[in-house]
């Protein structure tokens, strides 16, 4: 894990471990994303409602922030660690992690 000024990261193969051993992942895709495929474990919460629910996030625990490619996990990220909470972005969003051999489920009803 990488402490980039104030940006910690994870690569996709350090996020899958972390998740498999619990820490909580949060996705922050548009619904529609996370039906053609998202992490099992994970929890939706899309960028675009991130603001509102701050709130629903833990205060107390490090959890990670995942995207498409990466992009929009990093800002996601970046507002989450200035509201206080422990958030770290995981490199190349869930296209990496799928190549890392990370779990996908496409069921719209995890959700």
């Amino acid at each position: 894990m990488t402490d980039s000024d104030e940006m910690p990261e994870v690569t996709p193969e350090e996020a899958i471990a972390l998740v498999a051993d619990g820490t909580l992942l949060i996705d922050v895709r548009e619904q529609e994303e996370w039906d053609a495929g998202h992490a099992p474990d994970a929890r939706l919460v899309p960028l675009s409602q991130l603001q509102e629910r701050v709130a629903e996030l833990p205060e107390d625990t490090r959890f990670l922030v995942v995207c498409h490619s990466g992009m929009r996990s990093m800002r996601a990220t970046a507002f989450l660690r200035a509201e206080g909470l422990d958030a770290v972005n995981v490199t190349g969003g869930m296209v990496a992690w799928a190549q890392a051999g990370g779990a996908l489920s496409a069921n719209a009803a995890d959700a």
